[in-house]
C-alpha cells in the first residue's frame, strides 16, 4: 500500500501538470540518514544501540541485505535541484549507488564507536528486500546530481552529531520508545 500511495502521488502530479500546468517534481529518497535522524530509522538505530552498549548486538536477517544509505546533505541538494530544474512532475531517484551490506554498516559503526559486542543474527526476522539500490541515472541526467558523501564519511559525521547531542540515558529511552511504537 505504501509504495502504491507514493506512485499515485507521482501520477497525480504529472496529471496536474498536464491538465492545469501546475509545476512540480517528485523525489524518491533512498534510505536517508544523517544528523537529526531518529532512532526508528536504521542507521540511527544502529548508532544508538552501539552507543548504549547493546550486547549482544542484534541484527535482523543474515546481515547480507544490501542497502544504499544516502546522506542527508546529498538528499537536500538533490531536492533543491529537482525543484529548480523539473516542472512536469517527473520523478527522480535520489540515492547513492554505493552498495553496503547491513553487516558491514554494523561493523563500521561498532568500530567508530570502539565497541566489540557479540553480533547476533536473527535470520527469521523480517528484513525487507535483499537488495535495495537506487538507479540515480535520471537524476544525473536531468539535474546534474550525484551523491558526494560516501557512507564511511557520512556515518562518521552522523555518529559525531549523535554522541554530542544525546547522553546514553536519552539514547536508551529513545530506542525503547521508538522501536516499540513501530
Amino acid at each position: 500500500v505504501y509504495g502504491w500511495a507514493k506512485l499515485m502521488a507521482e501520477i497525480t502530479l504529472r496529471a496536474y501538470h498536464r491538465d492545469w500546468g501546475m509545476k512540480s517534481a517528485s523525489c524518491r529518497y533512498f534510505t536517508v540518514y544523517g544528523p537529526r535522524g531518529v532512532e526508528n530509522h536504521a542507521v540511527i538505530a544502529m548508532i544508538a544501540r552501539a552507543y548504549t552498549g547493546q550486547d549482544p548486538f542484534v541484527v535482523w536477517g543474515t546481515g547480507e541485505q544490501i542497502r544504499n544509505w544516502t546522506y542527508i546533505d546529498d538528499i537536500v541538494r538533490g531536492t533543491i535541484l529537482a525543484a529548480e530544474k523539473i516542472d512536469d512532475g517527473t520523478a527522480v531517484n535520489l540515492g547513492t549507488m554505493e552498495r553496503i551490506r547491513v553487516l558491514d554498516a554494523v561493523h563500521d559503526i561498532l568500530r567508530i564507536l570502539g565497541r566489540t559486542p557479540k553480533i547476533e543474527l536473527h535470520p527469521e526476522m523480517p528484513t525487507g528486500p535483499l537488495n535495495r539500490v537506487a538507479d540515480n541515472s535520471l537524476a544525473k541526467t536531468l539535474l546534474g546530481w550525484q551523491p558526494e558523501v560516501k557512507f564511511a564519511e557520512g556515518v562518521r559525521r552522523t555518529i559525531d552529531w549523535y554522541v554530542s547531542s544525546r547522553d546514553k540515558t536519552q539514547a536508551a529511552a529513545a530506542l525503547e520508545r521508538l522501536l516499540v511504537e513501530r
